[in-house]
């Protein structure tokens, strides 16, 4: 017996659209905190002297600092019908550094969804792209993560 895609139409129109953009200042104390959050003391960091010797010029935000910063609203919801979710993991790519004074614009969507069968029955992906862009209009950086989800088993 053929199970029925857990996919709707209107989950599938949700794919592409992307949300309102939100915009975030990027300030040095937040980017020394963060660096001090996450245990890494690399002066590019957090030492102004010691980063004006590096091919960057200056102190830089960690990789992962951009993860503290939200898209706008999104103009679609695209949610599963499953009541269990899995974080699936992220992939980013990373082109520009962010630096205290940036204002970074940030933006997400939905860019694939699709089923697989496995081991607890029918597993939904969804595929979430964020993008985030400087004052300058350059990509800073794209975060693709995977969200996954099932219908657990009832009992």
């Amino acid at each position: 017996m053929t199970q029925q895609s857990a996919i709707s139409q209107e989950m599938r129109d949700g794919v592409g659209v992307e949300s309102d953009p939100l915009s975030h200042k990027v300030e040095l104390g937040a980017i020394i905190k963060f660096a001090e959050a996450i245990g890494d003391p690399n002066p590019i960091f957090n030492d102004e002297e010691a980063a004006r010797k590096t091919r960057y010029g200056g102190i830089v935000a960690p990789p992962t600092f951009l993860r503290s910063m939200r898209a706008g609203p999104a103009k679609v919801e695209v949610r599963s019908p499953y009541g269990a979710a899995l974080d699936g993991g992220s992939e980013w790519e990373y082109f520009e550094p962010a630096r205290a004074g940036d204002t970074i614009t940030v933006t997400t969507k939905v860019a694939d969804i699709f089923e697989r069968p496995g081991r607890l029955g029918n597993m939904l992906f969804i595929i979430r792209e964020t993008r985030y862009i400087n004052q300058f209009g350059r990509l800073v950086a794209v975060q693709r993560g995977t969200g996954i989800s099932y219908q657990p088993p009832e009992g």
